[in-house]
């Protein structure tokens, strides 16, 4: 399949990402953070929308269809990749959830069970099973912040950044190897699969 026509500024041809978190305050502080630092050479757009993972990959595939339209006609760009980042949390569907982005070519970035899970991996392993609110807990303590990451804690997560992406990346090894599937695969965390993208 031909990929979008990318966007064009004076400087030349961007990437350009479209992103759907579940958080209203976390996820989108981080993207548009990782977005700043990249901009010369992406831009990424955050959509307002906020959901469940279901609702949020029904309405990313609408937002694709309804941009690939668009563009057909002339009156607007499709965007190179199209984004989910959500929690496994508690939520019902994921599993059809992420079935379904993938059919329809949407990038998924899960956290299991939660973000705060990828923002401890910047400063420790982590490869027991860890609930929602330790994980908040133990990040938190790490990067003296709640829910709004302030400068001091995003640049020490840049700064760490390869040591977070070689534990997830080995933490996915070891559901491998031990035939822990999605989403009982418990810690885990793809969200240095867009900052990989987004920084590429």
């Amino acid at each position: 399949m031909a990929r979008p026509t990318r966007r064009v500024t004076g400087k030349g041809a961007r990437r350009a990402l479209l992103v759907f978190a579940e958080g209203k305050v976390t996820e989108k502080g981080y993207i548009k953070h990782l977005q700043q630092a990249n901009r010369r050479k992406v831009t990424v757009e955050v959509h307002e929308f906020n959901g469940v993972p279901m609702s949020l990959v029904r309405k990313a595939i609408a937002t694709k269809k309804a941009n690939a339209k668009a563009q057909g006609r002339r009156e607007g760009d499709a965007h190179d990749e199209v984004w989910c980042v959500f929690d496994v949390d508690e939520h019902p569907e994921l599993k059809q959830a992420v079935n379904l982005a993938r059919e329809h070519g949407i990038e998924v970035a899960v956290s299991n069970p939660c973000i705060e899970l990828w923002f401890l991996l910047h400063f420790e392993d982590q490869t027991g099973y860890l609930d929602r609110d330790d994980a908040q807990r133990d990040a938190e303590a790490h990067t003296r912040c709640e829910k709004t990451l302030d400068k001091a804690a995003l640049d020490s997560l840049d700064a760490r950044y390869e040591t977070a992406k070689d534990r997830a990346r080995k933490l996915e090894k070891k559901h491998t190897g031990d035939e822990t599937h999605f989403p009982d695969d418990n810690p885990s965390s793809g969200v240095w699969r867009i900052v990989d993208s987004i920084g590429q």
